[in-house]
């Protein structure tokens, strides 16, 4: 009989710590599983934030990074209306022929419906364009700006805080 209770008792110790076992098992699973969902949010939102500025670093024309910039900076309010549009076609032109402002503007457009912050346009393409123009050019593109800003359905007032980063990008002084 004490052998038994000895044999019962051995199988009892055996269950307990399989179950115990089965169930840290489940619990390290767990820890896995949300670490892993940790590292794949991280991952996607690194990937999301390369893929929102893929549009700015494909960018290698002057003319172009203008277009997109203009755009960004009116469209931050609401869509680009046709009349708007016509207005960025209209100083686009100043600077390049026709078939070189029709592509500049349609990616501008592009470029800017992808992009939800002007912040960040302003950020990736004002270098670049003040390594490429100079000060007379510079000036240009401000005055641009607020051209298209004032052009269109509706005059548009750009925030003094955009306004005062592009300059400040561009490499003017800012008080």
């Amino acid at each position: 009989m004490p052998f038994l209770v000895a044999i019962l008792g051995v199988l009892g110790a055996a269950a307990f710590w399989w179950y115990r076992m089965k169930a840290m098992n489940e619990a390290a699973r767990d820890v896995a599983d949300v670490v892993g969902r940790v590292q794949g949010n991280i991952r996607r939102k690194k990937l999301r934030k390369q893929a929102a500025l893929s549009p700015l670093t494909a960018i290698d024309d002057p003319v172009v990074a203008a277009a997109t910039l203009i755009t960004a900076m009116v469209s931050e309010d609401g869509p680009v209306l046709p009349k708007r549009e016509a207005v960025i076609r209209s100083v686009i032109s100043e600077i390049a022929d026709k078939k070189k402002t029709d592509e500049a503007v349609i990616y501008g457009k592009w470029a800017a419906a992808q992009i939800d912050d002007a912040t960040i346009v302003i950020d990736k393409l004002a270098p670049f364009l003040r390594d490429r123009l100079d000060v007379a050019e510079r000036n240009d593109l401000l005055q641009m700006v607020n051209r298209a800003a004032q052009g269109g359905e509706k005059s548009l007032d750009i925030a003094d805080q955009r306004m005062l980063r592009l300059r400040q990008k561009l490499g003017f002084e800012v008080n």
